[in-house]
C-alpha cells in the first residue's frame, strides 16, 4: 500500500500545495488548495490508478502529458485528452505569461466573437487535471528531452511565429513590414511593441489576400470611433488617429477565383463605413462564365466580388461611396519583384509588381510571369504571405523545407512519445475551427498509443513535479493560472476605464509585476 499512499500524495500535492492529512487516509485527503479554502478531495484508487497500464494498478501513476504552447491548437489537445480519459493529467507550457496565443495576439481586435473560445479554454486550464505553466521557455528554460523525462507523452503546440520572407530586393527598407509583426503591433504582442510603422503616406500595399491580409486592411481603413470600443492597444489606437492612409490595395499573384479570404471577411471590407471599392474590371474578365463550375461557398465569394467590382450600385450606396474618403480594393496577377527606395535614402517609395498570367483553371492554377511589370508608389507595404513555424530544440526532427515537424496523424516521426498538433504539425492554414479538429486528432493518437501499448505506461512519471524542481534551480518562476487571472483582471479593469473591453499589458515586466503582487 505504500507505493499508492506515495501516488496519492504526488496526485493532490501537484493540484492542492499544503497537505492537511486525516486519519482516514488513503481514502480522503484534506488539502489547502493553492492558499485558499479547505478542500477535501475524495480519492477514489481505481480512478486516480487505473489505466495507468490499461488495467487497475498500484504501482503506475496516471498517465501524464506535457503540452508546450497554450494557443488553440496546445488547449484543444488538452480539452480532448481530459474529457476522453478520467486518469490523464495534462499540463500546458507557455514562453510567456499569459495564455491563449493567437486568439490573444492574433485574432483582429474588432471581431471579439471569435476569441469567445477563450471562455472554453478556461474551463480546461481550471480543471483538477490540468495546469498551466506560463513564462516558461521551453527549449531554453527546459529541453525536450527533459520533458520526455518528466511526462508519459510531449504534444508539442507551439504554432508558427517565424515570417515567410518574400525574398525580393528592398524587403528590409524602413516602411516594409510582416503581417505578423504588424498584428502582433495592434494586438499587445509584447515582442511587436516597438515597431511603430510610419502611417504618414497615403497608399499602403498588402500583399496576400488571406483572411489576415483583409485583417490588417481593415483595421488601417476603420474609422477611429469603432476601434476604440475594441481590445487595441492604446499606442496603436493613437497612432491610427494620426494616420495619414487613405488608399489600400490588397495584392495577389492569381485571380479572383484563387483568393484566400471569406465571404465574412470580404463582406466586412465591401461595407466598412467611410470606404468605398477601387477595383480593375480587366481583372474580372471571365469570371462570370466560371462561375457555374464553381463549389458554393467559392462561388458566393467569388459573386460578392464581382458585384462589388462591375455592378452600378443602388442610389443609397452610391450615395455612401461619393462620401467616403478612402478607397480599398484587389488587385490581381500581381507578384512583388522589387521594393523601391526613396533616392539616397533606405525608406519605401514604392513597389514593381510583376504581371502574371494563369495556366491551368480552378485552385490549381499557377500564375506566370509574362515579363511585364507595374510600379506602384506607396508609403507602406505589409507582407501577408503566411506565418512559418521554427524549430524548438536540436532532438526534434524538423522539415524546413515546409517549415512543420514531420508527423503521421500527430506522432512526430522517429520520436517514441513525441506528438505535434495546430500549424505545427499542418502548417499555418484554416481558422480556429480547423486547428480544433486537427487537436482532436493528436489527441486521439496519444490514447490509442496509452491503449494498444504502444505509449509505456508502466513507469510512473514525475510531471511537473520534476520539471517546477529544475525551473527553481535554474531561477525560473512559472505563471500559474490564478497568477494569469489577476492579469486578466486589471487588463478588464483598465479597459472598463476607457470603456473597452480591456487594455492588454504590453511588456513581459509589467505582465510579471501584476502576476507576483
Amino acid at each position: 500500500m505504500e507505493g499508492a499512499n506515495k501516488c496519492i500524495l504526488n496526485h493532490v500535492r501537484r493540484h492542492c500545495g499544503t497537505l492537511i492529512v486525516n486519519a482516514g487516509f488513503p481514502r480522503t485527503v484534506m488539502a489547502v488548495t493553492q492558499g485558499t479554502a479547505l478542500k477535501t478531495l475524495d480519492v477514489n484508487l481505481s480512478r486516480v490508478f487505473a489505466g495507468g497500464c490499461g488495467k487497475a494498478s498500484l504501482s503506475s501513476c496516471s498517465p501524464k502529458v506535457c503540452i508546450v504552447g497554450s494557443g488553440p491548437a496546445g488547449f484543444y489537445t488538452a480539452q480532448h485528452l481530459i474529457k476522453a480519459r478520467q486518469d490523464v493529467e495534462v499540463d500546458i507550457y507557455e514562453r510567456l505569461p499569459v495564455p491563449f496565443g493567437l486568439v490573444r495576439f492574433g485574432v483582429a481586435p474588432d471581431h471579439p466573437e471569435v476569441k469567445n473560445v477563450i471562455n472554453t479554454f478556461t474551463q480546461t486550464a481550471k480543471h483538477s487535471r490540468c495546469s498551466f505553466y506560463g513564462n516558461v521557455n521551453v527549449g531554453k528554460n527546459v529541453s525536450i528531452t527533459e520533458l520526455q523525462q518528466a511526462y508519459h507523452a510531449v504534444v508539442l503546440s507551439y504554432g508558427a511565429e517565424g515570417n515567410r520572407s518574400m525574398g525580393v530586393p528592398g524587403e528590409d527598407l524602413a516602411g516594409v513590414y510582416s503581417a505578423k509583426d504588424f498584428v502582433g503591433w495592434y494586438n499587445g504582442l509584447p515582442s511587436c511593441r516597438e515597431l511603430s510603422p510610419d502611417l504618414s503616406c497615403e497608399t499602403a500595399v498588402i500583399l496576400g489576400q488571406g483572411n489576415v491580409a483583409l485583417d490588417v486592411a481593415r483595421i488601417l481603413l476603420s474609422p477611429i470611433d469603432i476601434l476604440k470600443k475594441t481590445d487595441i492597444t492604446q499606442p496603436t489606437l493613437e497612432a491610427l488617429a494620426e494616420s495619414q492612409v487613405r488608399r489600400v490595395l490588397i495584392v495577389g499573384r492569381r485571380g479572383p477565383i484563387q483568393i484566400a479570404c471569406t465571404i465574412k471577411e470580404l463582406r466586412e471590407m465591401v461595407n466598412l463605413p467611410d470606404t468605398r471599392p477601387d477595383m480593375v474590371a480587366a481583372d474580372f474578365d471571365g469570371v462570370k462564365e466560371a462561375l457555374k463550375d464553381l463549389p458554393r461557398p467559392r462561388k458566393r465569394l467569388t459573386e460578392l466580388m464581382l458585384k462589388t467590382a462591375l455592378e452600378v450600385p443602388g442610389e443609397k450606396e452610391q450615395e455612401r461611396r461619393s462620401k467616403a474618403s478612402r478607397t480599398w480594393g484587389f488587385r490581381f496577377f500581381r507578384s512583388p519583384v522589387e521594393v523601391l527606395a526613396e533616392p539616397g535614402h533606405s525608406r519605401i517609395a514604392g513597389i514593381r509588381l510583376a504581371i502574371n498570367k494563369l495556366e491551368g483553371s480552378g485552385d490549381g492554377a499557377q500564375a506566370v510571369l509574362t515579363g511585364e511589370v507595374e510600379d506602384v508608389p506607396c508609403g507602406l507595404v505589409v507582407s501577408s504571405i503566411g506565418y512559418k513555424s521554427l524549430p524548438i530544440d536540436p532532438s526534434v526532427p524538423f522539415d524546413s523545407r515546409k517549415a512543420i515537424v514531420p508527423n503521421t496523424m500527430g506522432r512526430v516521426k522517429q520520436a517514441a512519445g513525441l506528438y505535434c498538433s495546430g500549424w505545427l504539425k499542418t502548417g499555418p492554414t484554416g481558422v480556429i475551427a480547423t486547428t480544433m479538429n486537427n487537436s482532436f486528432d493528436t489527441a486521439r493518437s496519444i490514447l490509442e498509443d496509452m491503449d494498444s501499448g504502444t505509449l509505456d505506461m508502466s513507469a510512473a512519471k514525475p510531471g511537473s513535479q520534476s520539471i517546477s524542481a529544475l525551473l527553481e534551480k535554474r531561477g525560473v518562476k512559472p505563471v500559474t493560472f490564478s497568477d494569469w487571472e489577476k492579469i486578466d483582471n486589471v487588463e478588464m479593469k483598465r479597459g472598463e476605464s476607457r470603456g473597452k473591453p480591456r487594455e492588454k499589458l504590453l511588456t513581459v515586466e509589467e505582465m510579471l509585476h501584476v502576476a507576483w503582487t
